[in-house]
């Protein structure tokens, strides 16, 4: 296997490149150093610090009792070790009900964590929100479709957007929050049709994780990449360590089945 080193770190103005040229992005989660080095040195372009660390890491049913002084804690060992690829954090459940506490946190996780952009699962709600921390230069994610956040408003993690009233609310949060000065949108589990909608409408990259191939990026979690997903495993998350030798070569394989559109594949 080759080791990928990219010539220069990722940057936001790098993505956005990336988007225009139809060079698919590559993410992956990571919490600790020892992993961000192997993602950061097999090519992956951008690294989540995820609140799902609450179940991967702790053990927990849902993301709902990650803090913030969890992800400032997993944003530091993670940056510690990252040269190359782009790192964006989660803010945690309840961490940005208002614009004053959405801006003490999101700079805390930039100032503290050391990260460079940060996560919301968001609505047209949290538009002012967005704004805001746009406006004090703070790079913003808008998390769309699937919010794990909400799982208890839910009730069980399902699709989103199948029906037309979603579906044009998910098209008019899209707009808002772009409108607002998000800088990237993550669609979690929504049709593959309306994924492409909001993509193809969009100027800034859309990252996807079981939202079909036409995003301009994937996202999975890492420890479904590696097949130790404890409970369930997402029907879109694939097993890329079962057809390989070691966790640099699966981590490898899964950058290019993103950049060769094979990963995910066409229902």
């Amino acid at each position: 296997m080759s080791v990928h080193h990219p010539a220069k770190s990722i940057t936001l103005k790098r993505l956005q490149a990336m988007k225009s040229q139809a060079e698919k992005i590559a993410c992956l989660t990571a919490y600790d150093a020892s992993f961000a080095a192997v993602l950061d040195a097999t090519g992956v372009d951008v690294i989540l610090v995820g609140d799902s660390l609450g179940m991967v890491i702790q053990g927990r049913e849902s993301t709902v009792s990650v803090t913030m002084d969890d992800m400032i804690y997993h944003s530091q060992c993670v940056t510690s070790a990252v040269r190359h690829a782009f790192v964006i954090a989660d803010m945690p459940f309840m961490t940005y009900t208002s614009v004053q506490q959405a801006l003490d946190n999101a700079t805390d996780l930039i100032q503290l964590g050391g990260v460079q952009m940060v996560k919301l699962e968001a609505s047209v709600r949290q538009a002012s929100i967005v704004q805001e921390l746009s406006e004090c230069g703070i790079p913003v994610c808008a998390h769309l479709g699937l919010r794990p956040q909400y799982i208890h408003k839910l009730g069980g993690y399902s699709m989103q957007g199948n029906d037309q009233k979603s579906s044009d609310d998910l098209l008019r949060s899209a707009e808002s929050l772009q409108a607002a000065g998000a800088d990237m949108l993550l669609l979690e589990c929504i049709p593959e049709t309306l994924a492409r909608r909001i993509t193809s409408s969009s100027s800034i990259p859309v990252i996807g994780i079981g939202a079909g191939q036409d995003c301009d990026g994937q996202i999975l979690v890492l420890h479904d990449v590696l097949g130790i997903t404890r409970g369930i495993t997402p029907k879109f998350a694939k097993n890329f360590l079962a057809d390989t030798h070691d966790i640099p070569s699966a981590i490898r394989a899964y950058v290019d089945a993103v950049k060769s559109c094979s990963f995910p594949l066409k229902p």
